[in-house]
């Protein structure tokens, strides 16, 4: 198992991202969470096979349709406490 934090910044805010992020990670099989930024980017951590980590990550250089990403940044983080499944978390 392996964790990652993704921050992706362009048009992906009120485009949907977050929920279809969510819904690749659970397709997945990915734990962790989604959350706008104040800022404008969406941040994510996600925890799960090395295999499904890069495949998230090349779902968030695309995003859902409405989207128009212009970078994503990914790092390896530490783990996080367990969470149950992928949940969306307030605005940061």
């Amino acid at each position: 198992m392996a964790t990652q934090r993704l921050r992706i910044t362009g048009r992906v805010q009120g485009v949907g991202f977050r929920y279809a992020l969510q819904d690749e990670a659970e397709k997945l099989g990915l734990a962790g969470w989604v959350r706008n930024r104040s800022d404008g980017s969406v941040e994510a951590l996600a925890r799960g096979s090395p295999q499904a980590l890069e495949t998230l990550a090349a779902w968030a250089r695309r995003g859902p349709p409405a989207a128009r990403v212009t970078q994503v940044r990914v790092e390896a983080a530490p783990d996080e406490p367990q969470t149950e499944g992928f949940e969306l978390r307030p605005t940061l």
